[in-house]
C-alpha cells in the first residue's frame, strides 16, 4: 500500500494560490507604461517583407490589458501590406510617442512576435476588418515614461 503524502495546511494552500494569482496578473509593462499605452491612440508599426524591405506606417491601436499586448487593426486591414508582412514574417516593431506635459519627448518601443488573428477585431470597433495583429513584445524600450529623469529603460521580457 502506498503511503499518502501529507497535504499542506489550508493557510499554506491560500499562500500558494495568492502567489500563483500574483504571478498570473504580473504584466511585462510597468504601471506607467500600461497607462501610457492605454492613453494613446496612434502608433507606428514597422514590418519587413520577405525580401527584407522595411515598411513603417502610422496605425490606430488599442492596449489590451487582459492580454498584456497591443492590438492593431482597422479598415481594409486584412488586405494591407502591414498585415501581409506580419503574417509572413511573424515579427514587428511598434512605437508610440508624443511630447509629455513637461515638453520633453517620450516613447515606448515594442519589438517581438506578431500574432496574426483572422477574426475578432470587428468586436472592438465598428466598420473595421476582423483581422488584426497582436504584438507580443520580447523587448521593451521606453524613454521618459517611468521616471522624472529623462532617460531610457530597455529590457528583454521573453
Amino acid at each position: 500500500m502506498r503511503k499518502r503524502e501529507p497535504t499542506p495546511a489550508s493557510s499554506d494552500m491560500d499562500h500558494i494560490a495568492d502567489d500563483i494569482g500574483e504571478w498570473k496578473s504580473m504584466s511585462i509593462f510597468t504601471e506607467k507604461e500600461r497607462a501610457y499605452l492605454a492613453g494613446q491612440r496612434i502608433g507606428r508599426l514597422a514590418t519587413v517583407d520577405a525580401a527584407g524591405r522595411p515598411h513603417v506606417v502610422p496605425v490606430q491601436y488599442r492596449f489590451n490589458a487582459e492580454a498584456d499586448a497591443v492590438e492593431i487593426g482597422g479598415r481594409d486591414f486584412g488586405s494591407s501590406k502591414k498585415f501581409r508582412d506580419a503574417r509572413k514574417t511573424g515579427r514587428v516593431a511598434f512605437v508610440v510617442d508624443d511630447v509629455g506635459p513637461d515638453g520633453r519627448p517620450r516613447f515606448i518601443e515594442l519589438r517581438g512576435a506578431a500574432e496574426v488573428h483572422l477574426t475578432g477585431f470587428e468586436a472592438v470597433r465598428d466598420g473595421v476588418d476582423p483581422q488584426f495583429i497582436r504584438v507580443r513584445p520580447e523587448r521593451v524600450f521606453a524613454w521618459g515614461i517611468d521616471s522624472t529623469e529623462f532617460g531610457a529603460d530597455a529590457r528583454d521580457v521573453k
